[in-house]
């Protein structure tokens, strides 16, 4: 690939593709709608706001690949994951379509099967089960990658990313955690595998307390270099001893307790 797009790169995740990414492809175009750190050799710098139909088609003009992260990172009012992650991820995806992009990385999320019970052990193939507004936007993004992957042939990786950073910083990071390196391998699967078409896997690094099967991201040739146990220890001691219990049942954490008003809590 020529040029790749980051969109959302002014966040945790994309200055940190920035980094690790650079030098891999002869260009990339970072975009944000915040102001992003000055341009070095091989990278192109766009501000963007991804509801805006027409500036994100000049956004994608004359790109192979897309790693798109941009949008609300989290729980927020229905109106701004409405613009955010639901017009922005269509609009980034038909823009890319009319573009003729073949290959978009999705970061989708844990939270779109965040109501699954911590005790079961769920794999790419479990029905969506969202823990939120966020997480519902997450579902949407997965099934509209599904529509343009089968109707337009664009080839697409969807992961739904556990939790990064350089460490685990809690007992529930511990399960769902992805190092900088790891998710790297991804995203490069992701852009350069020749057989992906649809897939969705998990972005988690090779933790032994997963709640998650990652066989299909192994099957495309994934191969995490880290995992969570190494600091287990002190992020347990760490721990208060009197967790809320919704968000210590459910894989969502604190995302399914939020607003919680169910009686009976789902099985």
């Amino acid at each position: 690939m020529q040029r790749v797009l980051i969109t959302g790169a002014g966040g945790g995740i994309g200055r940190s593709l920035r980094e690790t990414l650079r030098g891999v492809y002869p260009v990339l175009r970072l975009s944000d709608r915040v102001a992003l750190a000055s341009a070095r050799d091989g990278e192109e710098i766009d501000r963007t706001e991804i509801s805006d139909m027409a500036a994100v088609e000049r956004m994608v003009e004359g790109v192979d690949g897309i790693i798109h992260l941009g949008g609300n990172s989290g729980e927020n009012t229905w109106d701004v994951i409405l613009q955010s992650n639901i017009i922005g991820v269509y609009n980034v995806f038909e823009a890319a379509r009319r573009a003729g992009v073949q290959r978009v990385v999705m970061a989708t999320s844990n939270h779109a099967v965040g109501f699954y019970p911590r005790t079961q052990t769920i794999d790419h193939r479990v029905l969506p089960r969202p823990d939120s507004r966020y997480g519902l936007s997450k579902a949407f993004s997965e099934a509209l990658a599904s529509l343009y992957a089968d109707k337009h042939e664009i080839g697409f990786l969807c992961v739904r990313i556990g939790n990064f950073g350089t460490r685990p910083i809690d007992k529930r990071r511990l399960s769902i955690w992805i190092s900088p390196r790891d998710l790297t391998q991804l995203v490069r699967i992701g852009l350069e595998h020749p057989d992906v078409r649809y897939e969705i896997v998990y972005g988690v690094s090779n933790n032994q307390r997963s709640w998650y099967d990652n066989s299909n991201a192994y099957r495309l040739g994934y191969k995490p270099e880290d995992n969570s146990e190494p600091y287990a220890e002190a992020v347990l001691a760490a721990e208060p001893s009197n967790p809320e219990p919704i968000a210590e049942r459910y894989q969502g954490g604190t995302l399914p307790a939020a607003e919680y008003t169910a009686k009976t809590p789902p099985a």
